[in-house]
């Protein structure tokens, strides 16, 4: 069994879970609604306010190893479900360098970073998006959505338009996260 997968998820007040006959959890609450399909090997259960998952034994067209995986990882799924649904996903990212801007319209974003061209990324309408400008402090994105993994893939997306590089600390990067710094070209060395 998988450590995680053992590990009841406990319902918060205002969301509701419903599990249909194809296996199909929905996940309802005041952020917003999601829904995943689990495989057959996984049983899904739902008693007094806890979701709970265990593997189905005489179901062997999937072998145990990746039965054990599929525990874990849809609990993991559901729980962040449940997470985001009720309390929601925020991701912060900084853009530091010189002339580098960002400034939204709606859910579209325009980049200055430093290209010959500006660089228009249109985001899904389950994320909101906030830029902020403020003199001498590098500009900021403020992503929120209730699906982790949608925003988490639409950082990404963002990060790769100019990744932090290490000798000036330059490009896109996540508030508070550390770059590692090289030194330059030794001077003078012989």
């Amino acid at each position: 069994m998988s450590r995680i997968g053992k590990l009841p998820i406990s319902i918060p007040a205002g969301v509701t879970v419903n599990i249909s006959d194809d296996n199909k959890v929905t996940v309802k609450g005041p952020k917003g609604e999601m829904s995943q399909v689990v495989d057959p090997s996984i049983k899904v259960n739902l008693a007094d306010g806890h979701v709970t998952f265990e593997i189905v034994e005489e179901n062997d067209t999937v072998e145990t190893k990746q039965k054990q995986a599929f525990h874990g990882l849809y609990r993991a799924l559901i729980n962040n479900m449940v997470v985001g649904v009720s309390e929601g996903y925020k991701k912060q990212l900084e853009l530091v360098g010189v002339g580098y801007r960002v400034s939204n319209q709606g859910n579209l974003l325009e980049f200055a970073l430093g290209y010959t061209h500006p660089i228009l990324l249109q985001l899904p309408s389950e994320i909101k998006v906030e830029t902020k400008s403020e003199r001498n402090q590098n500009p900021l994105i403020i992503l929120e959505s209730c699906d982790k993994q949608l925003l988490g893939q639409v950082c990404a997306k963002i990060r790769s338009f100019r990744k932090p590089e290490p000798y000036k600390g330059k490009g896109i990067l996540f508030v508070g996260e550390q770059i590692r710094r090289k030194s330059g070209k030794s001077a003078g060395a012989k």
